[in-house]
């Protein structure tokens, strides 16, 4: 193992891009919400990328309904 975090800095950050994907399909997060089956606070915060917890389920329902992959909805970006 060569890597170890040091500082919460060192290791990048996870960037969430569903408003992206949301505004190419022209839906609204009530419309997702009422879709996936879920409260709109929770499309709210991943539209928003304001994400603490991944949670599986959610990003599977989201994918379907919107016909995409995780990877166009969660991205990582490495600190240089």
């Amino acid at each position: 193992m060569k890597k170890k975090v040091v500082s919460i800095n060192d290791y990048g950050k996870i960037r969430i891009t569903l408003k992206d994907v949301m505004d190419k399909q022209n839906i609204s997060r009530n419309a997702l919400a009422r879709a996936i089956d879920a409260r709109f606070e929770v499309v709210n915060k991943w539209y928003n990328g304001n994400v603490e917890k991944i949670d599986a389920d959610v990003l599977a329902r989201i994918c379907f309904v919107l016909e995409c992959a995780p990877e166009d909805i969660i991205h990582y970006e490495a600190n240089n």
